[in-house]
């Protein structure tokens, strides 16, 4: 209920980016035709759980936002309360309510609560498989794994991991005193192989899934451009090494994570606590090494697919880091709950106050100032340009011709374009009579003062390996397309405008003549 109260302003908003450029309409085309392949866009092969889950509800409660947003809420309790009960078992209650509360605040996981992505329930499942895993269940971690998995496909990762782990921790010959003060922290994870081939299962329900797609699609991976975006143009040696960086900079520094993670280093150096039952235990160092199979394996794999880093793609494992962070201040640090709460508190700051370095909208709540942004401009383009040929990118083009996603009441016609860079916009100022109107707007956030900003080599491996390209703002894409600047809005960092092209201006003005003509 809280989590619902917290995202309640929330609940009514329209379909942000891939929301609206993918899982939507994937999850419409399940509910009214009942495939579990999207033909309204191009298929990216992503399995259908998610999808199925969000049809489901439409079919009981109605095709609304909230509904959509409720939803997705439900799944992220449901994922902290998986979290919950993982800690409660590795550690204590203690530990247990510091972790959830932390994971619950934190920007990107608070932000994707009620966003229709996959990352943040594929997460959730994984918890539970984990909490089965290490209370030594095999069947059920196989299961929860298995629904991970169909989720979303990189959640593959954690049960792979784990096998490797199983099979390769008898040469390490882990000895941990704590199994011997019993309690949960005692809780040891036994490497057998048997046991162990459960977690091969949720690779058979993937390979699956994929064998199903390819009989229906001739794809197995779905859309060639989704691939070759996310997998084979991830390949270059250089592009893997940023890639990493980025990574490990979600899993530990990201958002204000920085401060919990130096928080636990610091602790490190001072002693264990002493209570009435003795020293306070550590989390068993099997399965510590267990969950940072995990962590390794996800920072890795997500270093070498993935054509945009984006910080939600990491939601497995950054709770498993804040766990572990909780469990080492909770053991080490008398006041540890004055800084679990200064955390919280930088946490709930970063909904608002967007970091000095570029992220995605998505990860806080600037993607609320984008769709607002969004509302009021195609409001002002429907109502004054109902049937003009609009120039525009994605997502906006989306956004105009489909009007389920809750921007406009009609279709609107589009003329696309990448981005607007200046070299777009001077392209399409050469075939300016093909549009009447312009819709420009930032694609990304960019802060005023950004760090590396004077640093050159940064700019071009950017826009060499990551896309990256500076919009140019509404003014001058007015100027280049030769039109005139009628609408402008910015918020915290995004912009939007639009522009009416001269041909439009022309017709009125003839208009006008000739009406002036005949009085």
């Amino acid at each position: 209920m809280a989590l619902l109260a917290l995202h309640a302003p929330l609940l009514r908003l329209p379909y942000f980016w891939d929301e609206a450029g993918y899982y939507v309409p994937a999850a419409r085309d399940l509910l009214l035709s009942g495939s579990l392949i999207p033909h309204s866009t191009p298929s990216n092969a992503h399995p259908p759980l998610v999808m199925a889950y969000l049809a489901l509800w439409w079919k009981i409660a109605g095709y609304v936002p909230v509904v959509t947003r409720t939803a997705m809420l439900l799944a992220a309790s449901f994922s902290l309360l998986g979290l919950f009960r993982l800690a409660e078992a590795v550690a204590s209650t203690e530990v247990a309510v510091g972790a959830t509360l932390c994971t619950a605040l934190y920007p990107v996981f608070f932000a994707q609560s009620s966003l229709t992505h996959l990352d943040l329930a594929a997460a959730g499942l994984t918890f539970w498989g984990l909490y089965g895993y290490v209370r030594g269940r095999a069947w059920q971690a196989a299961l929860w794994f298995s629904l991970a998995a169909l989720a979303k496909e990189t959640a593959i990762l954690a049960p792979l991991a784990l096998f490797a782990w199983e099979l390769l921790s008898p040469l390490f010959r882990i000895r941990d005193r704590s199994k011997l003060q019993g309690g949960p922290q005692g809780l040891v994870l036994q490497g057998r192989v048997q046991n162990s081939l459960w977690l091969l299962l949720p690779l058979l329900f993937l390979t699956g899934w994929y064998v199903y797609h390819y009989l229906r699609t001739g794809l197995v991976f779905g859309n060639p451009e989704f691939f070759r975006y996310n997998v084979q143009g991830a390949l270059h040696p250089l592009r893997i090494v940023l890639a990493l960086l980025i990574r490990l900079w979600q899993t530990f520094g990201y958002l204000h994570l920085l401060v919990l993670t130096l928080a636990a280093l610091f602790a490190m150096w001072l002693p264990p606590l002493q209570d009435q039952n003795g020293e306070r235990p550590r989390i068993a160092l099997n399965t510590q090494f267990a969950v940072l199979s995990v962590i390794v394996t996800y920072v890795l794999a997500m270093a070498l697919v993935g054509g945009a880093e984006l910080a939600r793609y990491m939601l497995p494992v950054v709770p498993l880091v804040i766990l572990i962070a909780v469990s080492t201040l909770w053991r080490r640090v008398r006041w540890w709950r004055g800084v679990i709460a200064i955390v919280a508190l930088m946490f709930v700051a970063g909904w608002f106050v967007n970091p000095p370095y570029e992220f995605a909208p998505e990860d806080n709540l600037a993607y609320r100032d984008y769709i607002r942004l969004h509302q009021h401009a195609e409001d002002f383009l429907e109502a004054r340009y109902p049937m003009a040929r609009v120039l525009t990118a994605w997502p906006a083009s989306d956004e105009l011709t489909r009007p389920y996603l809750g921007y406009v009441t009609r279709p609107m016609r589009v003329v696309r374009i990448e981005h607007f860079a200046a070299e777009q916009l001077m392209a399409a100022a050469d075939v300016r009579s093909d549009f009447e109107v312009a819709l420009v707007f930032s694609t990304k956030y960019e802060p005023a003062h950004p760090l590396l900003e004077t640093w050159l080599l940064w700019q071009a491996w950017k826009a060499r390996f990551f896309g990256y390209h500076r919009d140019v703002p509404p003014a001058a894409a007015a100027q280049i397309l030769g039109g005139t600047l009628v609408y402008t809005e910015a918020r915290n960092g995004q912009w939007i405008g639009v522009i009416e092209m001269e041909q439009i201006i022309n017709a009125r003005d003839h208009g006008r003549s000739s009406q002036a003509a005949k009085n």
